[in-house]
């Protein structure tokens, strides 16, 4: 059976607990995902969010949060199958023509994805150069520094 199985990995160089806020706002669901419906069945706190998935796609999407260096790497799952009604999936069919219309799917969520986990990361990161610690780390009581 043809679904769209999509997993994409970000690193974003921001608190997880603020990268935690954002996933768990609804707004910013509506703002990734607009033709999505979406019902947290796993809050996980500074981990992220897993959610049942309605609308143009039937399944589950999850953000999982993983701090990592002076950031965090956001883990993006999604799989689903298309829905005439918005609730109830009706699968490509198993044949070249269906996994071609799955893949395409798949092709339209990654790259709008990408767009919208890259504009977090510019909010987040701002001008930030590579290499360059962001300003919250470098600050005398900020995470990331060293005890005296």
């Amino acid at each position: 059976m043809a679904a769209v199985d999509l997993v994409d990995e970000t690193f974003v160089v921001a608190l997880p607990e603020v990268v935690a806020g954002i996933v768990a706002d609804p707004a910013s669901w509506q703002r990734w995902w607009p033709d999505l419906h979406l019902v947290v069945f796993m809050d996980r706190g500074l981990a992220g969010q897993r959610w049942s998935m309605t609308g143009a796609l039937v399944g589950s999407l999850e953000i999982w949060i993983e701090p990592f260096a002076d950031g965090c790497i956001l883990h993006h799952y999604l799989r689903g199958e298309p829905s005439e009604d918005g609730r109830t999936a009706r699968p490509w069919p198993d044949t070249p023509a269906g996994w071609r219309a799955a893949a395409a799917e798949r092709a339209t969520r990654a790259t709008a994805w990408k767009k919208s986990v890259w504009a977090l990361k510019y909010r987040l990161e701002g001008d930030r150069r590579a290499g360059v610690p962001p300003d919250w780390a470098t600050a005398n009581d900020g995470p990331g520094q060293p005890e005296q």
